[in-house]
């Protein structure tokens, strides 16, 4: 998987804090805002989806579709908000007790395949990534509840033993792991290799 965005998240097992742990929808909150500042501007879904296109998808649609450039600054933030959105879900997910910072982490981060400044990639694949995308939306939400049934096991673990344990947080990272390589492949438009349907 050379060509898809890599995710590296190191998962705390033992000696979990357990009041954060307890806490944690609430903890999460800050966090959470903080990201949405980022995609959901408006009150209405249908305008914070179009923001979200505009914002995040156009600029990096536009620039291969129409010069066979990925523009820099589009590359740089989109792997930045991606990595922001991955520490604050590995925070809501009880993968960590740290709680997300709004700088780079070495411990949760993602690692984009190098495209070459868009060379590498199809000209035109960006303008039917999204409809050849709905399968993996399917599959997808599927593994999303697979990993929230582990979850909801993984609080409890913590809360009880103060321990998660090896298998929960290997399910969460892969079914993490799975959206982000769709969010390369559908949106972000990194890649042109179709993900794969597996965790």
């Amino acid at each position: 998987m050379a060509n898809q965005i890599e995710t590296q998240i190191e998962v705390q097992l033992e000696n979990r804090d357990r009041v954060s742990a307890l806490f944690r929808l609430i903890l999460v909150i800050p966090a959470f805002i903080f990201l949405s500042a980022f995609s959901n501007w408006a009150t209405d879904n249908s305008e914070a989806a179009s923001w979200t296109v505009g914002f995040i998808v156009l600029p990096a649609a536009l620039g291969i579709v129409v010069r066979g450039v990925y523009p820099s600054y589009a590359l740089a933030f989109n792997q930045a908000l991606l990595d922001l959105n991955l520490r604050v879900t590995a925070y809501a997910s009880l993968l960590t007790d740290k709680y997300p910072t709004i700088e780079s982490s070495s411990v949760i981060k993602t690692t984009f395949p190098e495209i070459e400044g868009g060379a590498k990639l199809n000209r035109w694949l960006p303008l039917v990534k999204w409809l050849l995308a709905l399968p993996l939306y399917l599959v997808g939400a599927i593994y999303a509840f697979y990993a929230f049934f582990y979850v909801i096991v993984s609080w409890f673990n913590i809360l009880l033993n103060g321990k998660m344990s090896a298998k929960a947080a290997d399910v969460i990272c892969r079914v993490t792991s799975y959206w982000n390589r769709v969010t390369g492949y559908a949106l972000l438009l990194v890649t042109d290799e179709y993900p794969s349907f597996s965790l």
